[in-house]
C-alpha cells in the first residue's frame, strides 16, 4: 500500500500540476477569464477552469486503478460516469453560463447514477447501531451527493480553500480508509489528494488560475460518492465523510438556509458566505485558507476518536457540528451588525481595502 501510494501521489502531482498550467493559458488565449464584479472577492480578471486538470486526473487516474484491479469496478463506474457529467456541465458553465436548471438536472442525474451503481443506501450506520432507511434512504443519497456537487463550488470563493479542503479531507480519508482495510478506496482518495496539491500550487494567494466549476463541482461529487461506498462497503460510516467536510457542509447549508428565510434569490452568486465575509473585515485569503485547515486537523482528529469509540459517534458528530454552527452564526452576526460595515455587506458590495483575488 505505501508503495501504490507513492507511485499515485508521485503521478497525480506532476499531472495536475503541468494540466494546470496548460488550461491556464487555454483559459487567457481563449477568453475564460472571471470578470470581478460586486459580489466578487478579487481586483481583476483571473483565468478560470483550472479544476479541469483535477477532473482529468481524477477522471483518467479513477479508471486506470480500475483496470490495474487497485480500485473496484462499481466505484471506478461510479465516479467516472457521473463525474464525467458533472465536470462537463461544469467546463462548460465556465466558458459560459448555463441555465441553473440544466445545471441541477444533470447533478441529480449524475448522483442518481452513482446511487444505481453503489446499490443505494438502504442503512445507515450510527455507531454501533444501523438505522434502515429502505427506498428513502436512495432518495437520501441522490439529494445529498447533488447538494455536496454544489455546496463544494460555493465554498470555492477564495485562493487555496477548496483545494486545500480537498487534500485535508482526502489524506485524513486515506489513512483511516487504509488503516480499516479498504485499499480500493484509499488509492482513489490519495489520487484525490495529489491532483489537488498539483493545482493547489497554481492556486495558492495570489492565485495564477482559478477552479472554476469544472473542478469544484467534481471534488464534490467524488467525496459524495466516496461517502456513499464506504458506507455501504462497512469501511467508513458516510458520517465520519460529514465530519471531515464540516467547514464546508456547515458554511454552505446555514448560509443557504439563511439565504431562503430572508426571502433572497438563494440561486444566485453572493458574497454572504462566512468565509466571504471574514476576508473581508481584514483576515487575508491565506489566513482564511489557513484557518479552515487548522479547524480540518481537529475535525480529523475528531474522526480519529469515532473510528476508536464507535459509541460516541453520535455524540461526537453532534457535538462537532454544533460547535460549527455556533461559530458561524456568531462570525456572520457580528459581521453583519458591525460598525459601518452592516450596509455593505447587506448589498453584497466589494470592501476595497480588501485586496486579493478569488480562489
Amino acid at each position: 500500500m505505501v508503495f501504490n501510494a507513492l507511485v499515485i501521489l508521485g503521478m497525480a502531482i506532476p499531472a495536475a500540476y503541468l494540466l494546470t498550467g496548460w488550461a491556464r493559458d487555454y483559459a487567457v488565449r481563449n477568453g475564460v477569464l472571471d470578470v470581478p464584479n460586486a459580489r466578487s472577492s478579487h481586483p481583476k480578471a483571473t483565468p478560470r477552469g483550472g479544476g479541469l486538470a483535477i477532473a482529468f486526473v481524477l477522471l483518467a487516474g479513477t479508471t486506470l486503478l480500475g483496470l490495474s484491479g487497485l480500485a473496484p469496478r462499481r466505484l471506478v463506474v461510479a465516479i467516472a460516469g457521473g463525474g464525467l457529467l458533472v465536470a462537463a456541465v461544469g467546463w462548460f458553465d465556465d466558458r459560459s453560463s448555463r441555465p441553473v436548471a440544466l445545471r441541477v438536472f444533470t447533478h441529480l442525474a449524475a448522483a442518481a447514477w452513482a446511487v444505481f451503481w453503489l446499490g443505494g443506501l438502504p442503512t445507515l450506520r450510527l455507531g454501533n447501531n444501523l438505522l434502515r432507511l429502505g427506498v428513502l434512504g436512495d432518495l437520501m443519497a441522490v439529494l445529498a451527493i447533488a447538494w455536496l456537487v454544489n455546496l463544494y463550488n460555493f465554498m470555492d470563493g477564495i485562493d487555496g480553500l477548496a483545494a486545500s479542503e480537498a487534500v485535508a479531507v482526502a489524506a485524513t480519508a486515506g489513512v483511516l480508509l487504509a488503516t480499516g482495510g479498504d485499499t480500493g478506496l484509499a488509492t482513489v482518495s490519495l489520487l484525490i489528494a495529489g491532483a489537488a496539491v498539483g493545482f493547489l500550487a497554481w492556486n495558492l494567494p495570489p492565485a495564477k488560475v482559478f477552479m472554476g466549476d469544472v473542478g469544484s463541482g467534481l471534488l464534490g461529487y467524488v467525496f459524495g460518492v466516496s461517502a456513499l461506498y464506504s458506507e455501504r462497503s462497512g469501511s467508513l460510516p458516510a458520517l465520519i465523510w460529514v465530519l471531515l467536510l464540516g467547514v464546508f457542509i456547515v458554511d454552505a447549508t446555514a448560509t443557504l438556509i439563511r439565504r431562503v428565510l430572508r426571502g433572497e434569490r438563494w440561486f444566485e452568486a453572493h458574497r454572504s458566505h462566512a468565509y466571504q465575509m471574514l476576508t473581508r473585515t481584514g483576515l487575508t485569503h491565506g489566513g482564511m485558507t489557513g484557518l479552515v485547515v487548522a479547524v480540518d486537523s481537529l475535525l480529523a482528529f475528531l474522526a480519529w476518536l469515532c473510528i476508536r469509540y464507535p459509541n460516541a459517534v453520535l455524540a461526537i458528530e453532534a457535538a462537532a457540528l454544533s460547535c460549527l454552527a455556533l461559530v458561524w452564526l456568531i462570525l456572520t452576526e457580528r459581521v453583519l451588525t458591525g460598525s459601518g460595515k452592516s450596509s455593505a455587506l447587506a448589498s453584497n458590495r466589494p470592501d476595497p481595502k480588501i485586496p486579493g483575488p478569488r480562489g
